[in-house]
């Protein structure tokens, strides 16, 4: 019984993005405090270079802050539910030997998800907008572009041609 090596090794990248997904969301679950610091550091602005014309946009409101860490961890759950999900629905595919469309749809859901939350969220609002680069004590950029890489080395495995072929 041999596996079809293409939708073996999606479905192996993405269970490797669910397992990891999962391990940070219970990370800041039962270690909030450490990344909700991260958050308000960032979101505050107050370890970047102070300049006047970027300081309005600034969030200082700690409630407003706690929010946002909050949506980041239900986000980060949203997205390791459809990983794990879509890890067992590969699993399943190359067991019956069945095709493995709905697998590559759930996929690309999550790490969609990852992407944005990655991508948009901490390169991009995180990186850019809270000026982020410029700290050198709160700085998740290069934590963040690891994670986008891997989610976008995922999803082209997972849209390989015959990533979608049931076995021979």
């Amino acid at each position: 019984m041999r596996l079809p090596a293409l939708p073996a090794a999606a479905a192996v990248l993405t269970a490797t993005v669910a397992l990891y997904m999962a391990l940070v969301v219970f990370g800041n679950i039962t270690d909030f405090d450490t990344n909700r610091q991260f958050v308000r550091h960032v979101l505050a602005m107050d370890t970047t270079f102070k300049d006047p014309h970027l300081m309005w946009r600034a969030v200082t409101s700690s409630t407003l802050q706690d929010i946002a860490y909050v949506l980041i961890i239900a986000w980060e759950t949203l997205a390791a539910l459809v990983l794990i999900a879509a890890g067992a629905v590969w699993i399943r595919g190359l067991r019956h030997r069945s095709g493995f469309g709905p697998a590559r749809r759930l996929s690309t859901i999550g790490l969609l998800m990852v992407l944005l939350l990655f991508g948009a969220g901490f390169i991009a609002v995180g990186g850019e907008w809270f000026s982020m680069w410029q700290s050198k004590s709160w700085n998740g950029l290069d934590a963040a572009a690891r994670n986008f890489m891997m989610a976008g080395l995922v999803l082209v495995v997972v849209h390989l041609p015959g990533a979608n072929a049931p076995a021979d």
